[in-house]
């Protein structure tokens, strides 16, 4: 029997892209049925996802319908998915991922060191908790009056907040703990290291930068380094990202002239020389 030509196999898909249902390979079933699994094709299955009709050869075919699950589980709500996005971390802060949560933090961070700046510790504490209550006060005698008005029961409107569980458990407490004891003891032996002299170099460099810190300390006072320091932690970021490759290049020329003065130093220091030469 002779092959179908060309044009009649192009016909054929043609046919098939359009909504018609090609017969089965062999003849022997029902028209757009799988041999495999006895069903509508796979391409039927594909319809509801709004995918193109698949040749007929490639219905029943393992890939395809690898294909019709993707389709179908791309076509579920969007929306639902995009939901489960994690907590915001520090990273997100100080990155401006969310603009509204991190100019919250940073306005209400700022504003509390420039407060601590002209007043005294205990006013800014005392103040702070006054207006917190007097928000708190002025809208429970509020929700009160409204419940008074409208004879209705809708009871404590802070109790969603008041039937939180704020509990630490004792194992939590631990946890905690232990992760400090960890940054705790290392702090401590880099302690040690820098003071009994471990590393003549490091200890120089201590020095050097404890030096410095005596001009930063006779200029600033700690509240104003605690707002500089804000400042660089929401804005160097930033910058950064933007400006990655070309921060990215200096930093490194800076690094590499750094790693040669020192090089230069320990070369200069006999206990040190002798101790690379062995």
């Amino acid at each position: 029997m002779a092959e179908p030509s060309a044009a009649t196999q192009s016909h054929s898909i043609s046919s098939s892209s359009f909504g018609a249902e090609p017969s089965a390979p062999g003849g022997g079933g029902s028209p757009g049925a799988c041999p495999a699994l006895g069903t509508k094709s796979c391409s039927s299955s594909c319809a509801g996802s709004g995918s193109v009709a698949l040749y007929p050869s490639l219905e029943c075919s393992g890939a395809i319908m690898t294909h019709c699950n993707l389709d179908l589980l791309g076509s579920s709500n969007p929306r639902a998915s995009a939901s489960h996005v994690p907590g915001t971390t520090v990273h997100d802060l100080i990155f401006w991922r969310d603009v509204k949560k991190t100019g919250f933090v940073f306005g209400t961070t700022l504003i509390m060191l420039l407060s601590l700046a002209a007043f005294s510790v205990i006013s800014v504490v005392s103040y702070l908790i006054l207006a917190l209550l007097s928000v708190t006060i002025s809208f429970r005698i509020y929700k009160s009056v409204i419940q008074a008005v409208q004879k209705s029961e809708e009871g404590h409107p802070f109790k969603a907040y008041l039937d939180v569980d704020i509990t630490l458990s004792s194992e939590a407490f631990h946890n905690y703990m232990n992760a400090a004891m960890v940054h705790i003891n290392r702090a401590l032996k880099l302690i040690i290291r820098l003071f009994l002299v471990e590393d003549l170099v490091d200890s120089l460099k201590l020095a050097v930068f404890m030096w410095l810190m005596t001009y930063v300390g006779a200029v600033f006072n700690g509240i104003t380094l605690l707002i500089l320091a804000e400042l660089l932690i929401f804005s160097v970021p930033i910058v950064y990202e933007k400006y990655k490759t070309q921060i990215d290049h200096y930093v490194g020329i800076a690094r590499d002239q750094t790693k040669s003065i020192v090089e230069k130093i320990q070369a200069k220091l006999p206990g040190i020389a002798k101790k690379k030469a062995e």
